[in-house]
This record gives C-alpha cells, structure tokens and sequence, in this order.
C-alpha cells in the first residue's frame, strides 16, 4: 500500500527571480551571437534556452487546504502541501488533489429494517482526504468511491436496527439519532480507511416508512401510543382509588363493607379512565 510522504520542494519567488536572470542573458548572449555571426555560440545560447524554458516548468502553486501529488514517470515522488509558490523537477508530474472537508447526501434508498419493514433511508456525510497517495493510487477514483462505500454501509446498518423499538433497551433507528450516527460514522470509516479518506461526522438525514407501509405503520404507532397513554391512566387511576379507601378509613368518615368498597372501586375506575365525562345519578334513597 503507497503511503503518503513529504516532498521537500525549493521556495518559488528566489527561484523565479534566478530564472528570470538566467533568461535575460541568455537572451543577451544570443543577440549578440547573432551580431558577431558566431554559429557555435548562436547553437549553445538556443540550447540553453531551451533547457531554461523546461525549467521554468518546474514552478507550480498550492492552495490553501490542497495538495500536490508528485510522480516521476509513474512513479510516486511526495506530496507537497506547504502553500505558495514552489518549485520542484520540471520532469515531476503534478496532480492536484483538494484537502477541504466536503459532504454529500445519499439518495434515498428503500430497505428492509430488521424486523423486515421495508423503509426509506438517507444519509448525509462529512468527509476528507488525509492521505492523498492511497487517495490517488488505491482506488480508481476516491470520491465516487466514498458515495458508493458510504451508500452501501448505509444499507447494512438499516438491516441491523428496526424502524421503531419494540423491546425496552433495544436501539431503534428513529428513537436513538445520537448512537446511530456514531456507528454508521464507524461503519464508513472502516470501508474508506484503505482511500485515504476521513469520516469527520455522518448523520441520518431521513427516514420514513416505505409508501406502501406507510399508512398501516402509522394506524400502528397511533395504537401504541394509545395503548402507552391507557396504561398510564388505568394506573393513575389504581392510585387515586388506593388512596381514596386508605383516607376514609382513616378519617372513619364512612364505613363500607367489602361489597360496597368493590363497588366504590368500579365508580371510581369508570369516572377516572372513561374518555368522556360522566353522567352523574342522583341518589334519593339510601346508600343500599
């Protein structure tokens, strides 16, 4: 595997100011070869020229936040990420290759969660480049690479998590955002670690019931949360009746039998948990 490394490069304005000096004798020394008619001299002053042109090819410039990949006939040379003007061998071959944190969002991909529903699911991801050789010379092109790879951990960590939690404890992909995120992160970068690449953060960016389950999902989370909001009632009820026999013993305000204390707690259970207000019955005989 082709690590990265550092390619000493020479500052570019001294050696801009060298070539320019070098370009105007040559210049100089050319014309007057011409004057003096001198065929040896006219010869050696085009040659250096020439040689003097393919060394100004030697200078090129790196960005803020970018980098020069080196290669010398194919073979990797360094990478220079100090920027400015630098100057290297005229004969390095010189591949630009951006070091910003970009992101992208997945499309929106149907699959099946753990319990088989299927669901749509997106994702969007942070990223960069840190190694730029592997990023260069391990895959054949890094930044589709990263969408393929991070669509496709995507798919795997759907299949392992359920829309909604039906087991207390059990992560879920709509309920826990925080730890998902944190193990699709792991997931991707584990794919892009032989790219060069960094998973700076990765984050669910939708999720939703296929359109043919949609409907029957939603009729489903309505049930529960009803079923959820009863068992809260029924046992707020259970206390306030509890609490209604233990006072009136106390206080001795009225003495009933067990009969009757059965059909307190019914009065009671319907008057706290019925969904509509009750419709009192005036009594004009006696408690029996």
């Amino acid at each position: 595997m082709i690590r990265e490394f550092e390619r000493k490069t020479l500052p570019g304005l001294p050696v801009v100011a060298l070539l320019l000096a070098l370009t105007a004798g040559t210049i100089y020394w050319l014309i007057g070869s011409i004057r003096e008619d001198h065929t040896v001299s006219i010869i050696s002053a085009i040659v250096a020229l020439v040689i003097i042109g393919i060394a100004w090819g030697g200078l090129f410039v790196v960005n803020p936040n970018e980098a020069k990949v080196l290669q010398f006939f194919g073979k990797y040379a360094g990478t220079v990420r100090q920027a400015g003007l630098r100057y290297a061998n005229p004969f390095f071959t010189k591949t630009k290759v951006s070091t910003r944190v970009r992101n992208f969002e997945t499309g929106k991909l149907k699959v099946n969660d753990k319990d088989s529903n299927p669901i749509e699911i997106a994702a969007v991801v942070v990223w960069r480049v840190v190694d730029t050789a592997e990023a260069l010379f391990e895959v054949d092109d890094y930044a589709q690479y990263v969408q393929v790879q991070s669509e496709a951990a995507l798919r795997g960590l759907a299949t392992n998590y359920p829309y909604d939690a039906h087991v207390e404890g059990e992560l879920s992909l709509s309920a826990n955002a925080a730890e998902i995120s944190e193990k699709l992160t792991a997931e991707i970068q584990e794919r892009l670690s032989k790219a060069g690449v960094q998973v700076i953060e990765s984050r669910i960016s939708h999720l939703a019931y296929a359109p043919e389950i949609a409907s029957a999902m939603l009729q489903r989370q309505q049930a529960n949360a009803i079923i959820a909001a009863r068992h809260k009632i029924v046992e707020g009820a259970v206390s306030m009746v509890e609490m209604a026999l233990e006072d009136l013993a106390k206080r001795s305000i009225v003495d009933l039998d067990e009969e009757r204390k059965a059909q307190m707690v019914s009065n009671l259970l319907v008057v706290l948990c019925a969904d509509r207000n009750p419709q009192p019955i005036v009594n004009a005989g006696t408690i029996y």
